[in-house]
């Protein structure tokens, strides 16, 4: 046997081997083990994730959680920003209000100097002095307060509104000073209704350029629960002219050149007319008036002065009949109407609080005044038949 023929004899022997693998290879396959020339075949197993794809998978939760994180981070940042916003407004307006109290209630001590009875020139100035110190402190610390970016404009204006009243308080009592030798009680008047406009235009410019425009900015940065203070000095408004300030001056200077405080002249006051509020419905003393009662149920009473003085701190008194069991337990109401011109008519509003008789006729009686010297009391009262029925 030659090298050749040895050589073609393995080539032989091999090929069948080799044409079975390639069948073996070649075989379709299916996954419900499907028979080969073998026997059956076991199920394929399931394809596993290479180390890239893997990879992949996971920079892509990453990812995923990362902008998640970024999300809530964001609402979150948002949601303190606005908290704390809101903060910073209330914490504001919370220092203002109190100087805005405080100032109102210099107004209520001027409007009480101004209507008392009886005061003399000097305690008048003392007293005025003592109101306007009082303004310029309040301006004084308005100023130590650090308003919210926003609002620094209008915080100077609210500044400078506190400091226009403490120069019209200075400038009031100068005026006393200056006319109290003036032998013209119209000149005097106009020169105290002057300084007395200047007060005025205070608690004009405290609204116009401080509390409006602080509202709307409060809109504006979408700030809700804070409120803007109201401030009057000069709630009075019908003392700021000559009319008024003539007989203020010739009652204190009547108090400092007369040794008697029994006023001369005509004194009295009428009572016009009681209403129900709200709504308005007048009372009548001829015929019973069924009144429905609610929760802001309120009398306002009209009263005139009808002499021939200006009249101050007139007492007026509304009364409901009421019992309760077998004894009396009438609703009183008590106030002041601060200053009436001569012919003017002033009110007062009473509300009731306190839970009326229901469905039993009663009586609601009213009193305005007296006054000093006030001879003639008939006009001074009135008695009201009614009724009191539950609201809707």
């Amino acid at each position: 046997m030659t090298e050749r023929d040895s050589d073609i004899e393995f080539d032989f022997f091999d090929e069948p081997e080799t044409q079975e693998a390639t069948q073996r290879r070649r075989a379709p396959r299916d996954g419900g083990g499907s028979r080969g020339p073998r026997g059956p075949r076991p199920p394929r197993r399931p394809v596993r994730p290479t180390a890239e794809a893997t990879r992949l998978l996971r920079l892509a939760g990453l990812i995923a959680f990362a902008i998640f994180l970024v999300v809530v981070l964001v609402l979150v940042v948002k949601s303190c920003r606005s908290s704390s916003k809101n903060s910073e407004y209330a914490n504001y307006m919370s220092d203002v209000r109190a100087i805005a109290s405080g100032s109102a209630g210099v107004g209520r001590q001027l409007n009480d100097t101004l209507t008392t009875p009886g005061i003399k020139e000097a305690d008048l100035e003392t007293k005025l002095n003592g109101l306007a110190q009082q303004e310029s402190q309040y301006a004084d610390r308005a100023a130590k307060i650090n308003p919210p970016g926003p609002l620094r404009v209008e915080h100077q204006h609210l500044i400078e509104a506190l400091r226009l009243r403490t120069s019209g308080l200075t400038g009031l009592s100068l005026a006393f000073r200056r006319t109290a030798k003036s032998k013209s009680s119209s000149q005097a008047g106009q020169v105290l209704a002057k300084q007395a406009l200047v007060l005025v235009a205070s608690d004009v410019n405290w609204d116009t350029y401080f509390r409006n425009p602080a509202l709307t900015e409060l809109q504006h940065q979408g700030i809700t629960g804070v409120s803007v203070p109201d401030s009057k000095i000069f709630s009075n408004t019908d003392l700021a002219n000559t009319r008024s300030m003539i007989p203020v001056w010739q009652r204190v200077h009547g108090a400092a050149t007369s040794s008697s405080s029994t006023p001369s002249g005509i004194h009295g006051v009428g009572l016009v007319s009681t209403k129900v509020l709200p709504g308005g419905q007048e009372l009548a003393t001829t015929s019973e008036t069924t009144i429905t009662a609610s929760t802001n149920l309120a009398f306002e009473v009209a009263v005139k002065d009808t002499g021939e003085a200006q009249e101050v701190k007139v007492p007026v008194t509304l009364t409901i009949e009421k019992t309760v069991g077998s004894k009396s337990a009438p609703i009183v109401k008590r106030g002041t109407i601060s200053l009436i011109d001569v012919g003017a008519t002033e009110t007062i509003t009473f509300h009731i609080t306190e839970q009326p008789p229901f469905s039993t006729p009663t009586k609601i009686r009213v009193q305005a005044g007296p006054v000093p010297a006030e001879k003639n009391f008939t006009n001074n009262k009135a008695t009201y038949p009614v009724i009191f029925s539950i609201g809707p």
